[in-house]
C-alpha cells in the first residue's frame, strides 16, 4: 500500500525568499519531490532551494497568483498538492497527521489553521485565516481574488488537527514593498465588491479611515497580542502599516475634492 507521504508533492512559490525558503525545505526532507515555482527572483533563494535533493526549482515570471499556482500545480504528478508558503513552518506534529491520513475518494481537500509567529516567537492569535492547503488534483480550481488567490474545491472539505506556523523572517521594508503591490489590488476589489456582500473586516476597509485604527487596537486588545510583547506590538505595527497603505489607495479611487458618503455598492 501506498504511504499517504508519497502521493503528495510539496508545492511553493518563491520571490526573493532567502530569509524563509531554508528553514521551510528544511522540515519537507520526507517528500519524494518538492516543486518550487521561482518568480525570477534576485536574491539567494534559487540557490538556497538547490541545495536540496528532493526540491525541483522551475523558474517564471509572475503575473498573478492564481496564474502561478495553476502553472505549479501543472507540474506535479503525484494525486495530492501540498500548497505552501515559503515562511510556512511545518511542524513534525503535522507530517504524522499527513501520513495518517486515508481520505475517502468524496474528500477534495483538507484545511488547516496557523500559529502566526514574529521571528520565532508564537502570538496567541492572529488575523491570519485558515486555508484550504492539501488538494486532491482535479477536485478544485483556482482564481484571483484581489491581491491573492482563493481555492474553489469539489468536494468535501476536512479540517486538520495541526496548525501550520506562519513565521516571515523578513524585514519590515520588504513587508511595506509587499503590502504596496498588494493593496493596490485589494483596493479594485473593494471598490468594486457591493458593500452588502463583504465580510466585516471588508466593510472596515471601505470606510477608508477607520480600518488603519480598528484592526490594530483590535489585534492588540481583542486578540491579545498586546501581551505578546515585542513580537505583538510589531504584529500590530504590521497591521498599521497595512492598512495604511490600502487607504491611501482607496483614497485614489476618489476624483480630486470628493470624499466618500459612506456605504455604497460601488
Amino acid at each position: 500500500m501506498v504511504s499517504m507521504l508519497d502521493r503528495v508533492t510539496p508545492l511553493i512559490l518563491t520571490r526573493d525568499e532567502a530569509a524563509n525558503i531554508g528553514r521551510t525545505l528544511a522540515r519537507l526532507t520526507w517528500a519524494q519531490e518538492v516543486v518550487v515555482v521561482d518568480s525570477m527572483s534576485t536574491d539567494e533563494t534559487v540557490k538556497i532551494a538547490c541545495q536540496f535533493p528532493n526540491v525541483r526549482v522551475v523558474r517564471r515570471a509572475f503575473d498573478s497568483h492564481a496564474a502561478q499556482w495553476s502553472f505549479g500545480v501543472e507540474q506535479i504528478a503525484t494525486e495530492w498538492v501540498l500548497t505552501l508558503d515559503a515562511d510556512y513552518f511545518i511542524p513534525d506534529e503535522f507530517v504524522r497527521e499527513l501520513a495518517s491520513l486515508a481520505p475517502t475518494s468524496d474528500i477534495g481537500g483538507y484545511e488547516a489553521a496557523f500559529v502566526y509567529a514574529v521571528n520565532g516567537r508564537p502570538l496567541r492569535s492572529a488575523l491570519y485565516p485558515p486555508r484550504t492547503i492539501l488538494l486532491r488534483r482535479g477536485a478544485f480550481e483556482i482564481w484571483q481574488d484581489g491581491h491573492t488567490q482563493r481555492v474553489r474545491v469539489h468536494g468535501r472539505v476536512e479540517r486538520l488537527r495541526i496548525r501550520l506556523i506562519h513565521d516571515d523572517r523578513k524585514d519590515l521594508r520588504r513587508f511595506i514593498d509587499r503590502q504596496r503591490k498588494y493593496m493596490r489590488q485589494e483596493a479594485v476589489k473593494l471598490r468594486t465588491t457591493p458593500w452588502s456582500v463583504l465580510p466585516a473586516l471588508g466593510r472596515i476597509r471601505k470606510l477608508r479611515v477607520a480600518a488603519p485604527f480598528v484592526v490594530p487596537a483590535y489585534v492588540l486588545l481583542i486578540q491579545g497580542t498586546l501581551f505578546d510583547g515585542l513580537p505583538g506590538w510589531r504584529y500590530a505595527l504590521e497591521r498599521f502599516l497595512a492598512e495604511l497603505i490600502l487607504t491611501g489607495e482607496m483614497m485614489r479611487g476618489f476624483p480630486t475634492g470628493t470624499r466618500s458618503k459612506g456605504p455604497s455598492n460601488e
